[in-house]
């Protein structure tokens, strides 16, 4: 107890890690605990094994929070293009898949060792595995307690990410804490997620299990506690349900008992509306099935399903009446289906909810109510959008508080 840190770091994850490299770099005596035997195992699954690390197009439009206008300071002060010239320094090779979306050409493993790294040219203190058993306040200083002992310091942060894989060591401790001491907690859930659907939702769909498709898709309500959103992504059928990247958009803002709304057609060519206008009155397709036609804008197994869920299957398009081909053009258009749920946090990749940003100071990641005490990363109420842009948050807040402690 004769050593007084200038902040120990609870949780050695992206947030945690890249805050405390910053910090140790800029003079400060800095201790890292996490309960976990390997450090950074989320960055590691992540991206398929090559780690999104990052978005070109982060901003504040990315990310869903009570308070919208939240991160733009932490990003304003450590954006993408910072990032990237860490990346580049360690001379990782790294590519954009789509979207902006940058990733490892090797191994995401790359990113856990320049943090590592980072950490160890500000002499960071690691310590793992190592359980904290409380936190509390004696005047100006905090205590953390573990079973080797209590740590004192001038300053805590809490790193801990969020419920999501709890097969890795995913608590709920930062919002634990948050309770503790008086702060506000958004009411935590899945996101990022895959849906799940009733048979009798899902119709004869689920017999495609593994087909992709380009879809639109329309997701929650103008008004709710996150708003309404749309996306242009692919969309993956699975025997539970539906996945991709464009229901994992739609997930953060889907809300329990309410449709989601998928456009199939979505991505027919680049004229859009009118390419589907010439398909469903095109006189040349006069002597073909339904089906047939369908086929000439989608995959054919998925075709054939919405020919005979319409009941047009085996039907000559000169057959179908000019109100049933409008009726079919709103059903691919605006298909509307009710998910019963989401396959939960074994499936989800983010949390969405956290410590209320009202509780929370947007330049420093410090607590209101007791200085000293930060909240950095995913168990803040900040979640974003799929494609590298929770890094970029988990970079930006940490830094944020690592400039300030």
């Amino acid at each position: 107890m004769s050593k007084t840190w200038d902040a120990i770091i609870i949780g050695g994850g992206a947030a945690g890690l890249f805050c405390a490299g910053v910090a140790g770099q800029l003079g400060k005596k800095v201790l890292v605990i996490d309960h976990a035997s390997v450090l950074g195992e989320k960055i590691r699954i992540s991206g398929g094994g090559r780690c999104n690390f990052t978005n070109l197009h982060s901003g504040p439009a990315n990310f869903l929070s009570l308070n919208p206008h939240f991160v733009k300071s932490a990003l304003a002060g450590y954006p993408t293009a910072e990032f990237i010239k860490l990346i580049q320094s360690y001379r990782i090779a790294y590519h954009e898949k789509h979207q902006g979306q940058l990733f490892c050409d090797d191994s995401a493993k790359q990113v856990v060792e320049m943090l590592m790294s980072e950490c160890s040219r500000g002499n960071v203190t690691i310590r793992h595995p190592l359980a904290v058993e409380s936190i509390s306040q004696e005047g100006s200083q905090w205590l953390v307690k573990t079973h080797n002992g209590i740590e004192k310091s001038h300053a805590v942060v809490m790193a801990t990410g969020g419920l999501p894989v709890p097969a890795i060591g995913a608590t709920a401790y930062s919002l634990d804490i948050a309770k503790q001491f008086g702060l506000d907690v958004v009411e935590p859930r899945p996101a990022l997620v895959p849906l799940s659907f009733t048979a009798d939702t899902f119709g004869n769909l689920s017999d495609l299990a593994g087909l992709s498709v380009p879809i639109g898709i329309a997701s929650g309500v103008k008004g709710a506690r996150y708003g309404a959103c749309r996306f242009n992504e692919d969309v993956l059928i699975t025997h539970k349900g539906l996945s991709g990247p464009a229901i994992l958009q739609a997930s953060s803002y889907w809300i329990e008992g309410e449709p989601i709304r998928i456009d199939w057609l979505a991505n027919v060519g680049q004229s859009g509306s009118a390419r589907c206008d010439e398909i469903f009155n095109n006189d040349e397709h006069r002597l073909k099935l339904t089906e047939t036609v369908l086929a000439s804008v989608m995959p054919q197994r998925l075709a054939k399903a919405f020919a005979e869920q319409s009941k047009l299957n085996g039907r000559k398009w000169v057959e179908v009446s000019k109100k049933d081909r409008q009726a079919l053009k709103e059903l691919l258009t605006n298909w509307s289906v009710k998910p019963a749920g989401t396959l939960g946090w074994k499936k989800a990749e983010v949390m969405l909810g956290g410590v209320s940003t009202k509780d929370l100071d947007g330049q420093t990641m410090m607590s209101r109510k007791h200085p000293g005490l930060y909240f950095i990363g995913e168990c803040v109420d900040v979640t974003g959008h799929l494609g590298g842009h929770n890094f970029q948050w988990a970079w930006a807040s940490g830094f944020a508080c690592a400039k300030s402690l």
